[in-house]
């Protein structure tokens, strides 16, 4: 499709204070009326997220940053390619944008009613069709990847190992079914969605979750690690799939997987990153994505042999029981000496160490407790900074590295939602 008409773009510029009013209420319509009129679409969209109002929120934001940058896209790219790879993962379709363009232009009538001129709905169509062709053509690549691969679609995998990794996180060993290995390598802080279905919802739901572990040369299995979502999010709402598979799948039970995704990623074999030093900050469950990318750059007789690189792991849990991955850490910083490793505990139990459960008993990961050269390497301009946890938390932490001088675009951000982060 052709790029957007200049007397369309200027329309849409217009309309970006009117989206930032009424973009929440416009997406909120779209979702309701989209889905109860099109439940197979039930299966795509997290039920947990719709009630939360999160992903009406989401789309709203990038809605209002698409209207505020489409006479600049390249600042859109990154967020373009994060929404690409979860629309991969989750198997959607060029039809589906059919009826997404719909019902959105249909929402925007009627919540801007006389305001939606026939100029405003014509240019917002002009400019959605071109969003979605920009879309399809980058997940019709990655589709031909997969395909490549010998994997496109859902497939069922075999839970082959269930281990506790803390008292509120379990890993999960994932064999497929159909016996058909080795796998498909993926980079290091890539993910997979998971399907299952809901009974008590009567159709099925997916997740994203990081693969946990480095990838293999055998490729058998695939480790997630997920954390039971208790219900603290907003409203309380429990995690639907974590719990189902924390309660209810045990060893031998079946999942569904589609082929690993995503842009938040790590090549261990870069032979250009020799001796550039990689600094991984994360707070609880956030460990799952940036352990993978510690494996992979620790020798392994199971791995492919990385490149050597300075690797700062820096973590912050509540306490040590809720730790995920603790003991791993401890080890692989203990045998490889370009490994270093410093853990915040809000919480100390009897037993904890000072120097070995944790370094800092602090109620939040704090960057001024650390080393600027030995831990955090912010004077090598080379330094590469990736950061996993909540959105708040990650904002937080790109913020104060770079008022220590760290350049933005070194510093990376593992994000399943739609839309982007800003620092505010």
């Amino acid at each position: 499709m052709d790029a957007v008409h200049p007397d369309s773009i200027a329309i849409i510029k217009s309309t970006a204070p009117v989206l930032a009013v009424h973009g929440n209420t416009i997406t909120t319509l779209f979702y309701n009326t989209m889905i109860a009129e099109n439940s197979s679409l039930n299966n795509i969209f997290s039920t947990t997220s719709q009630t939360t109002g999160r992903q009406p929120r989401a789309l709203a934001g990038a809605v209002l940053a698409y209207a505020t940058y489409i006479d600049d896209l390249p600042k859109l790219t990154h967020a373009i390619e994060r929404i690409a790879h979860k629309h991969a993962s989750l198997q959607v379709t060029p039809a589906q944008y059919d009826i997404v363009g719909k019902y959105l232009m249909q929402a925007i009538g009627q919540v801007l009613g006389a305001a939606a001129t026939a100029e405003i709905v014509d240019a917002w169509t002009a400019a959605y069709g071109f969003l979605a062709s920009v879309f399809i053509g980058r997940e019709a690549d990655l589709y031909k990847s997969q395909a490549a691969d010998g994997w496109l679609g859902w497939r069922k995998f075999r839970i082959a190992k269930k281990v506790p990794e803390s008292g509120n996180i379990t890993s999960f060993y994932l064999t497929p079914s159909d016996g058909v290995v080795p796998l498909p390598k993926f980079l290091p802080g890539q993910y997979v969605s998971l399907q299952l279905p809901v009974p008590s919802l009567g159709y099925l739901q997916s997740r994203q979750y990081s693969l946990s572990a480095a990838p293999r040369e055998k490729g058998e299995t695939y480790r997630i690690s997920v954390k039971r979502e208790e219900g603290q999010q907003p409203l309380g709402i429990k995690g639907i799939i974590s719990n189902m598979l924390h309660d209810e799948f045990s060893e031998g039970g079946e999942v569904e997987l589609s082929h690993p995704q995503g842009e938040f990623v790590l090549d261990p074999a870069d032979k250009g990153k020799e001796g550039v030093p990689v600094v991984l900050i994360s707070a609880g469950v956030g460990a799952t994505a940036l352990m993978s990318i510690l494996d992979s750059l620790t020798p392994s007789q199971e791995a492919a042999v990385p490149v050597k690189r300075p690797v700062s792991w820096i973590h912050a849990s509540w306490s040590s029981e809720l730790e995920p991955f603790g003991e791993a850490v401890r080890k692989i910083a203990g045998e490889n000496e370009n490994v270093s490793a410093n853990v915040f505990l809000e919480t100390l139990r009897e037993g904890d160490k000072l120097g070995v459960q944790y370094q800092f008993a602090e109620s939040k990961l704090d960057l001024a407790k650390l080393d600027q050269e030995k831990d955090l390497h912010v004077g090598d301009s080379r330094s590469e900074y990736y950061l996993c946890g909540s959105e708040g938390f990650m904002v937080e932490m790109r913020r104060a590295l770079v008022a220590l001088g760290v350049d933005k675009e070194r510093v990376y951000l593992e994000l399943f939602a739609t839309g982007d982060v800003g620092d505010e």
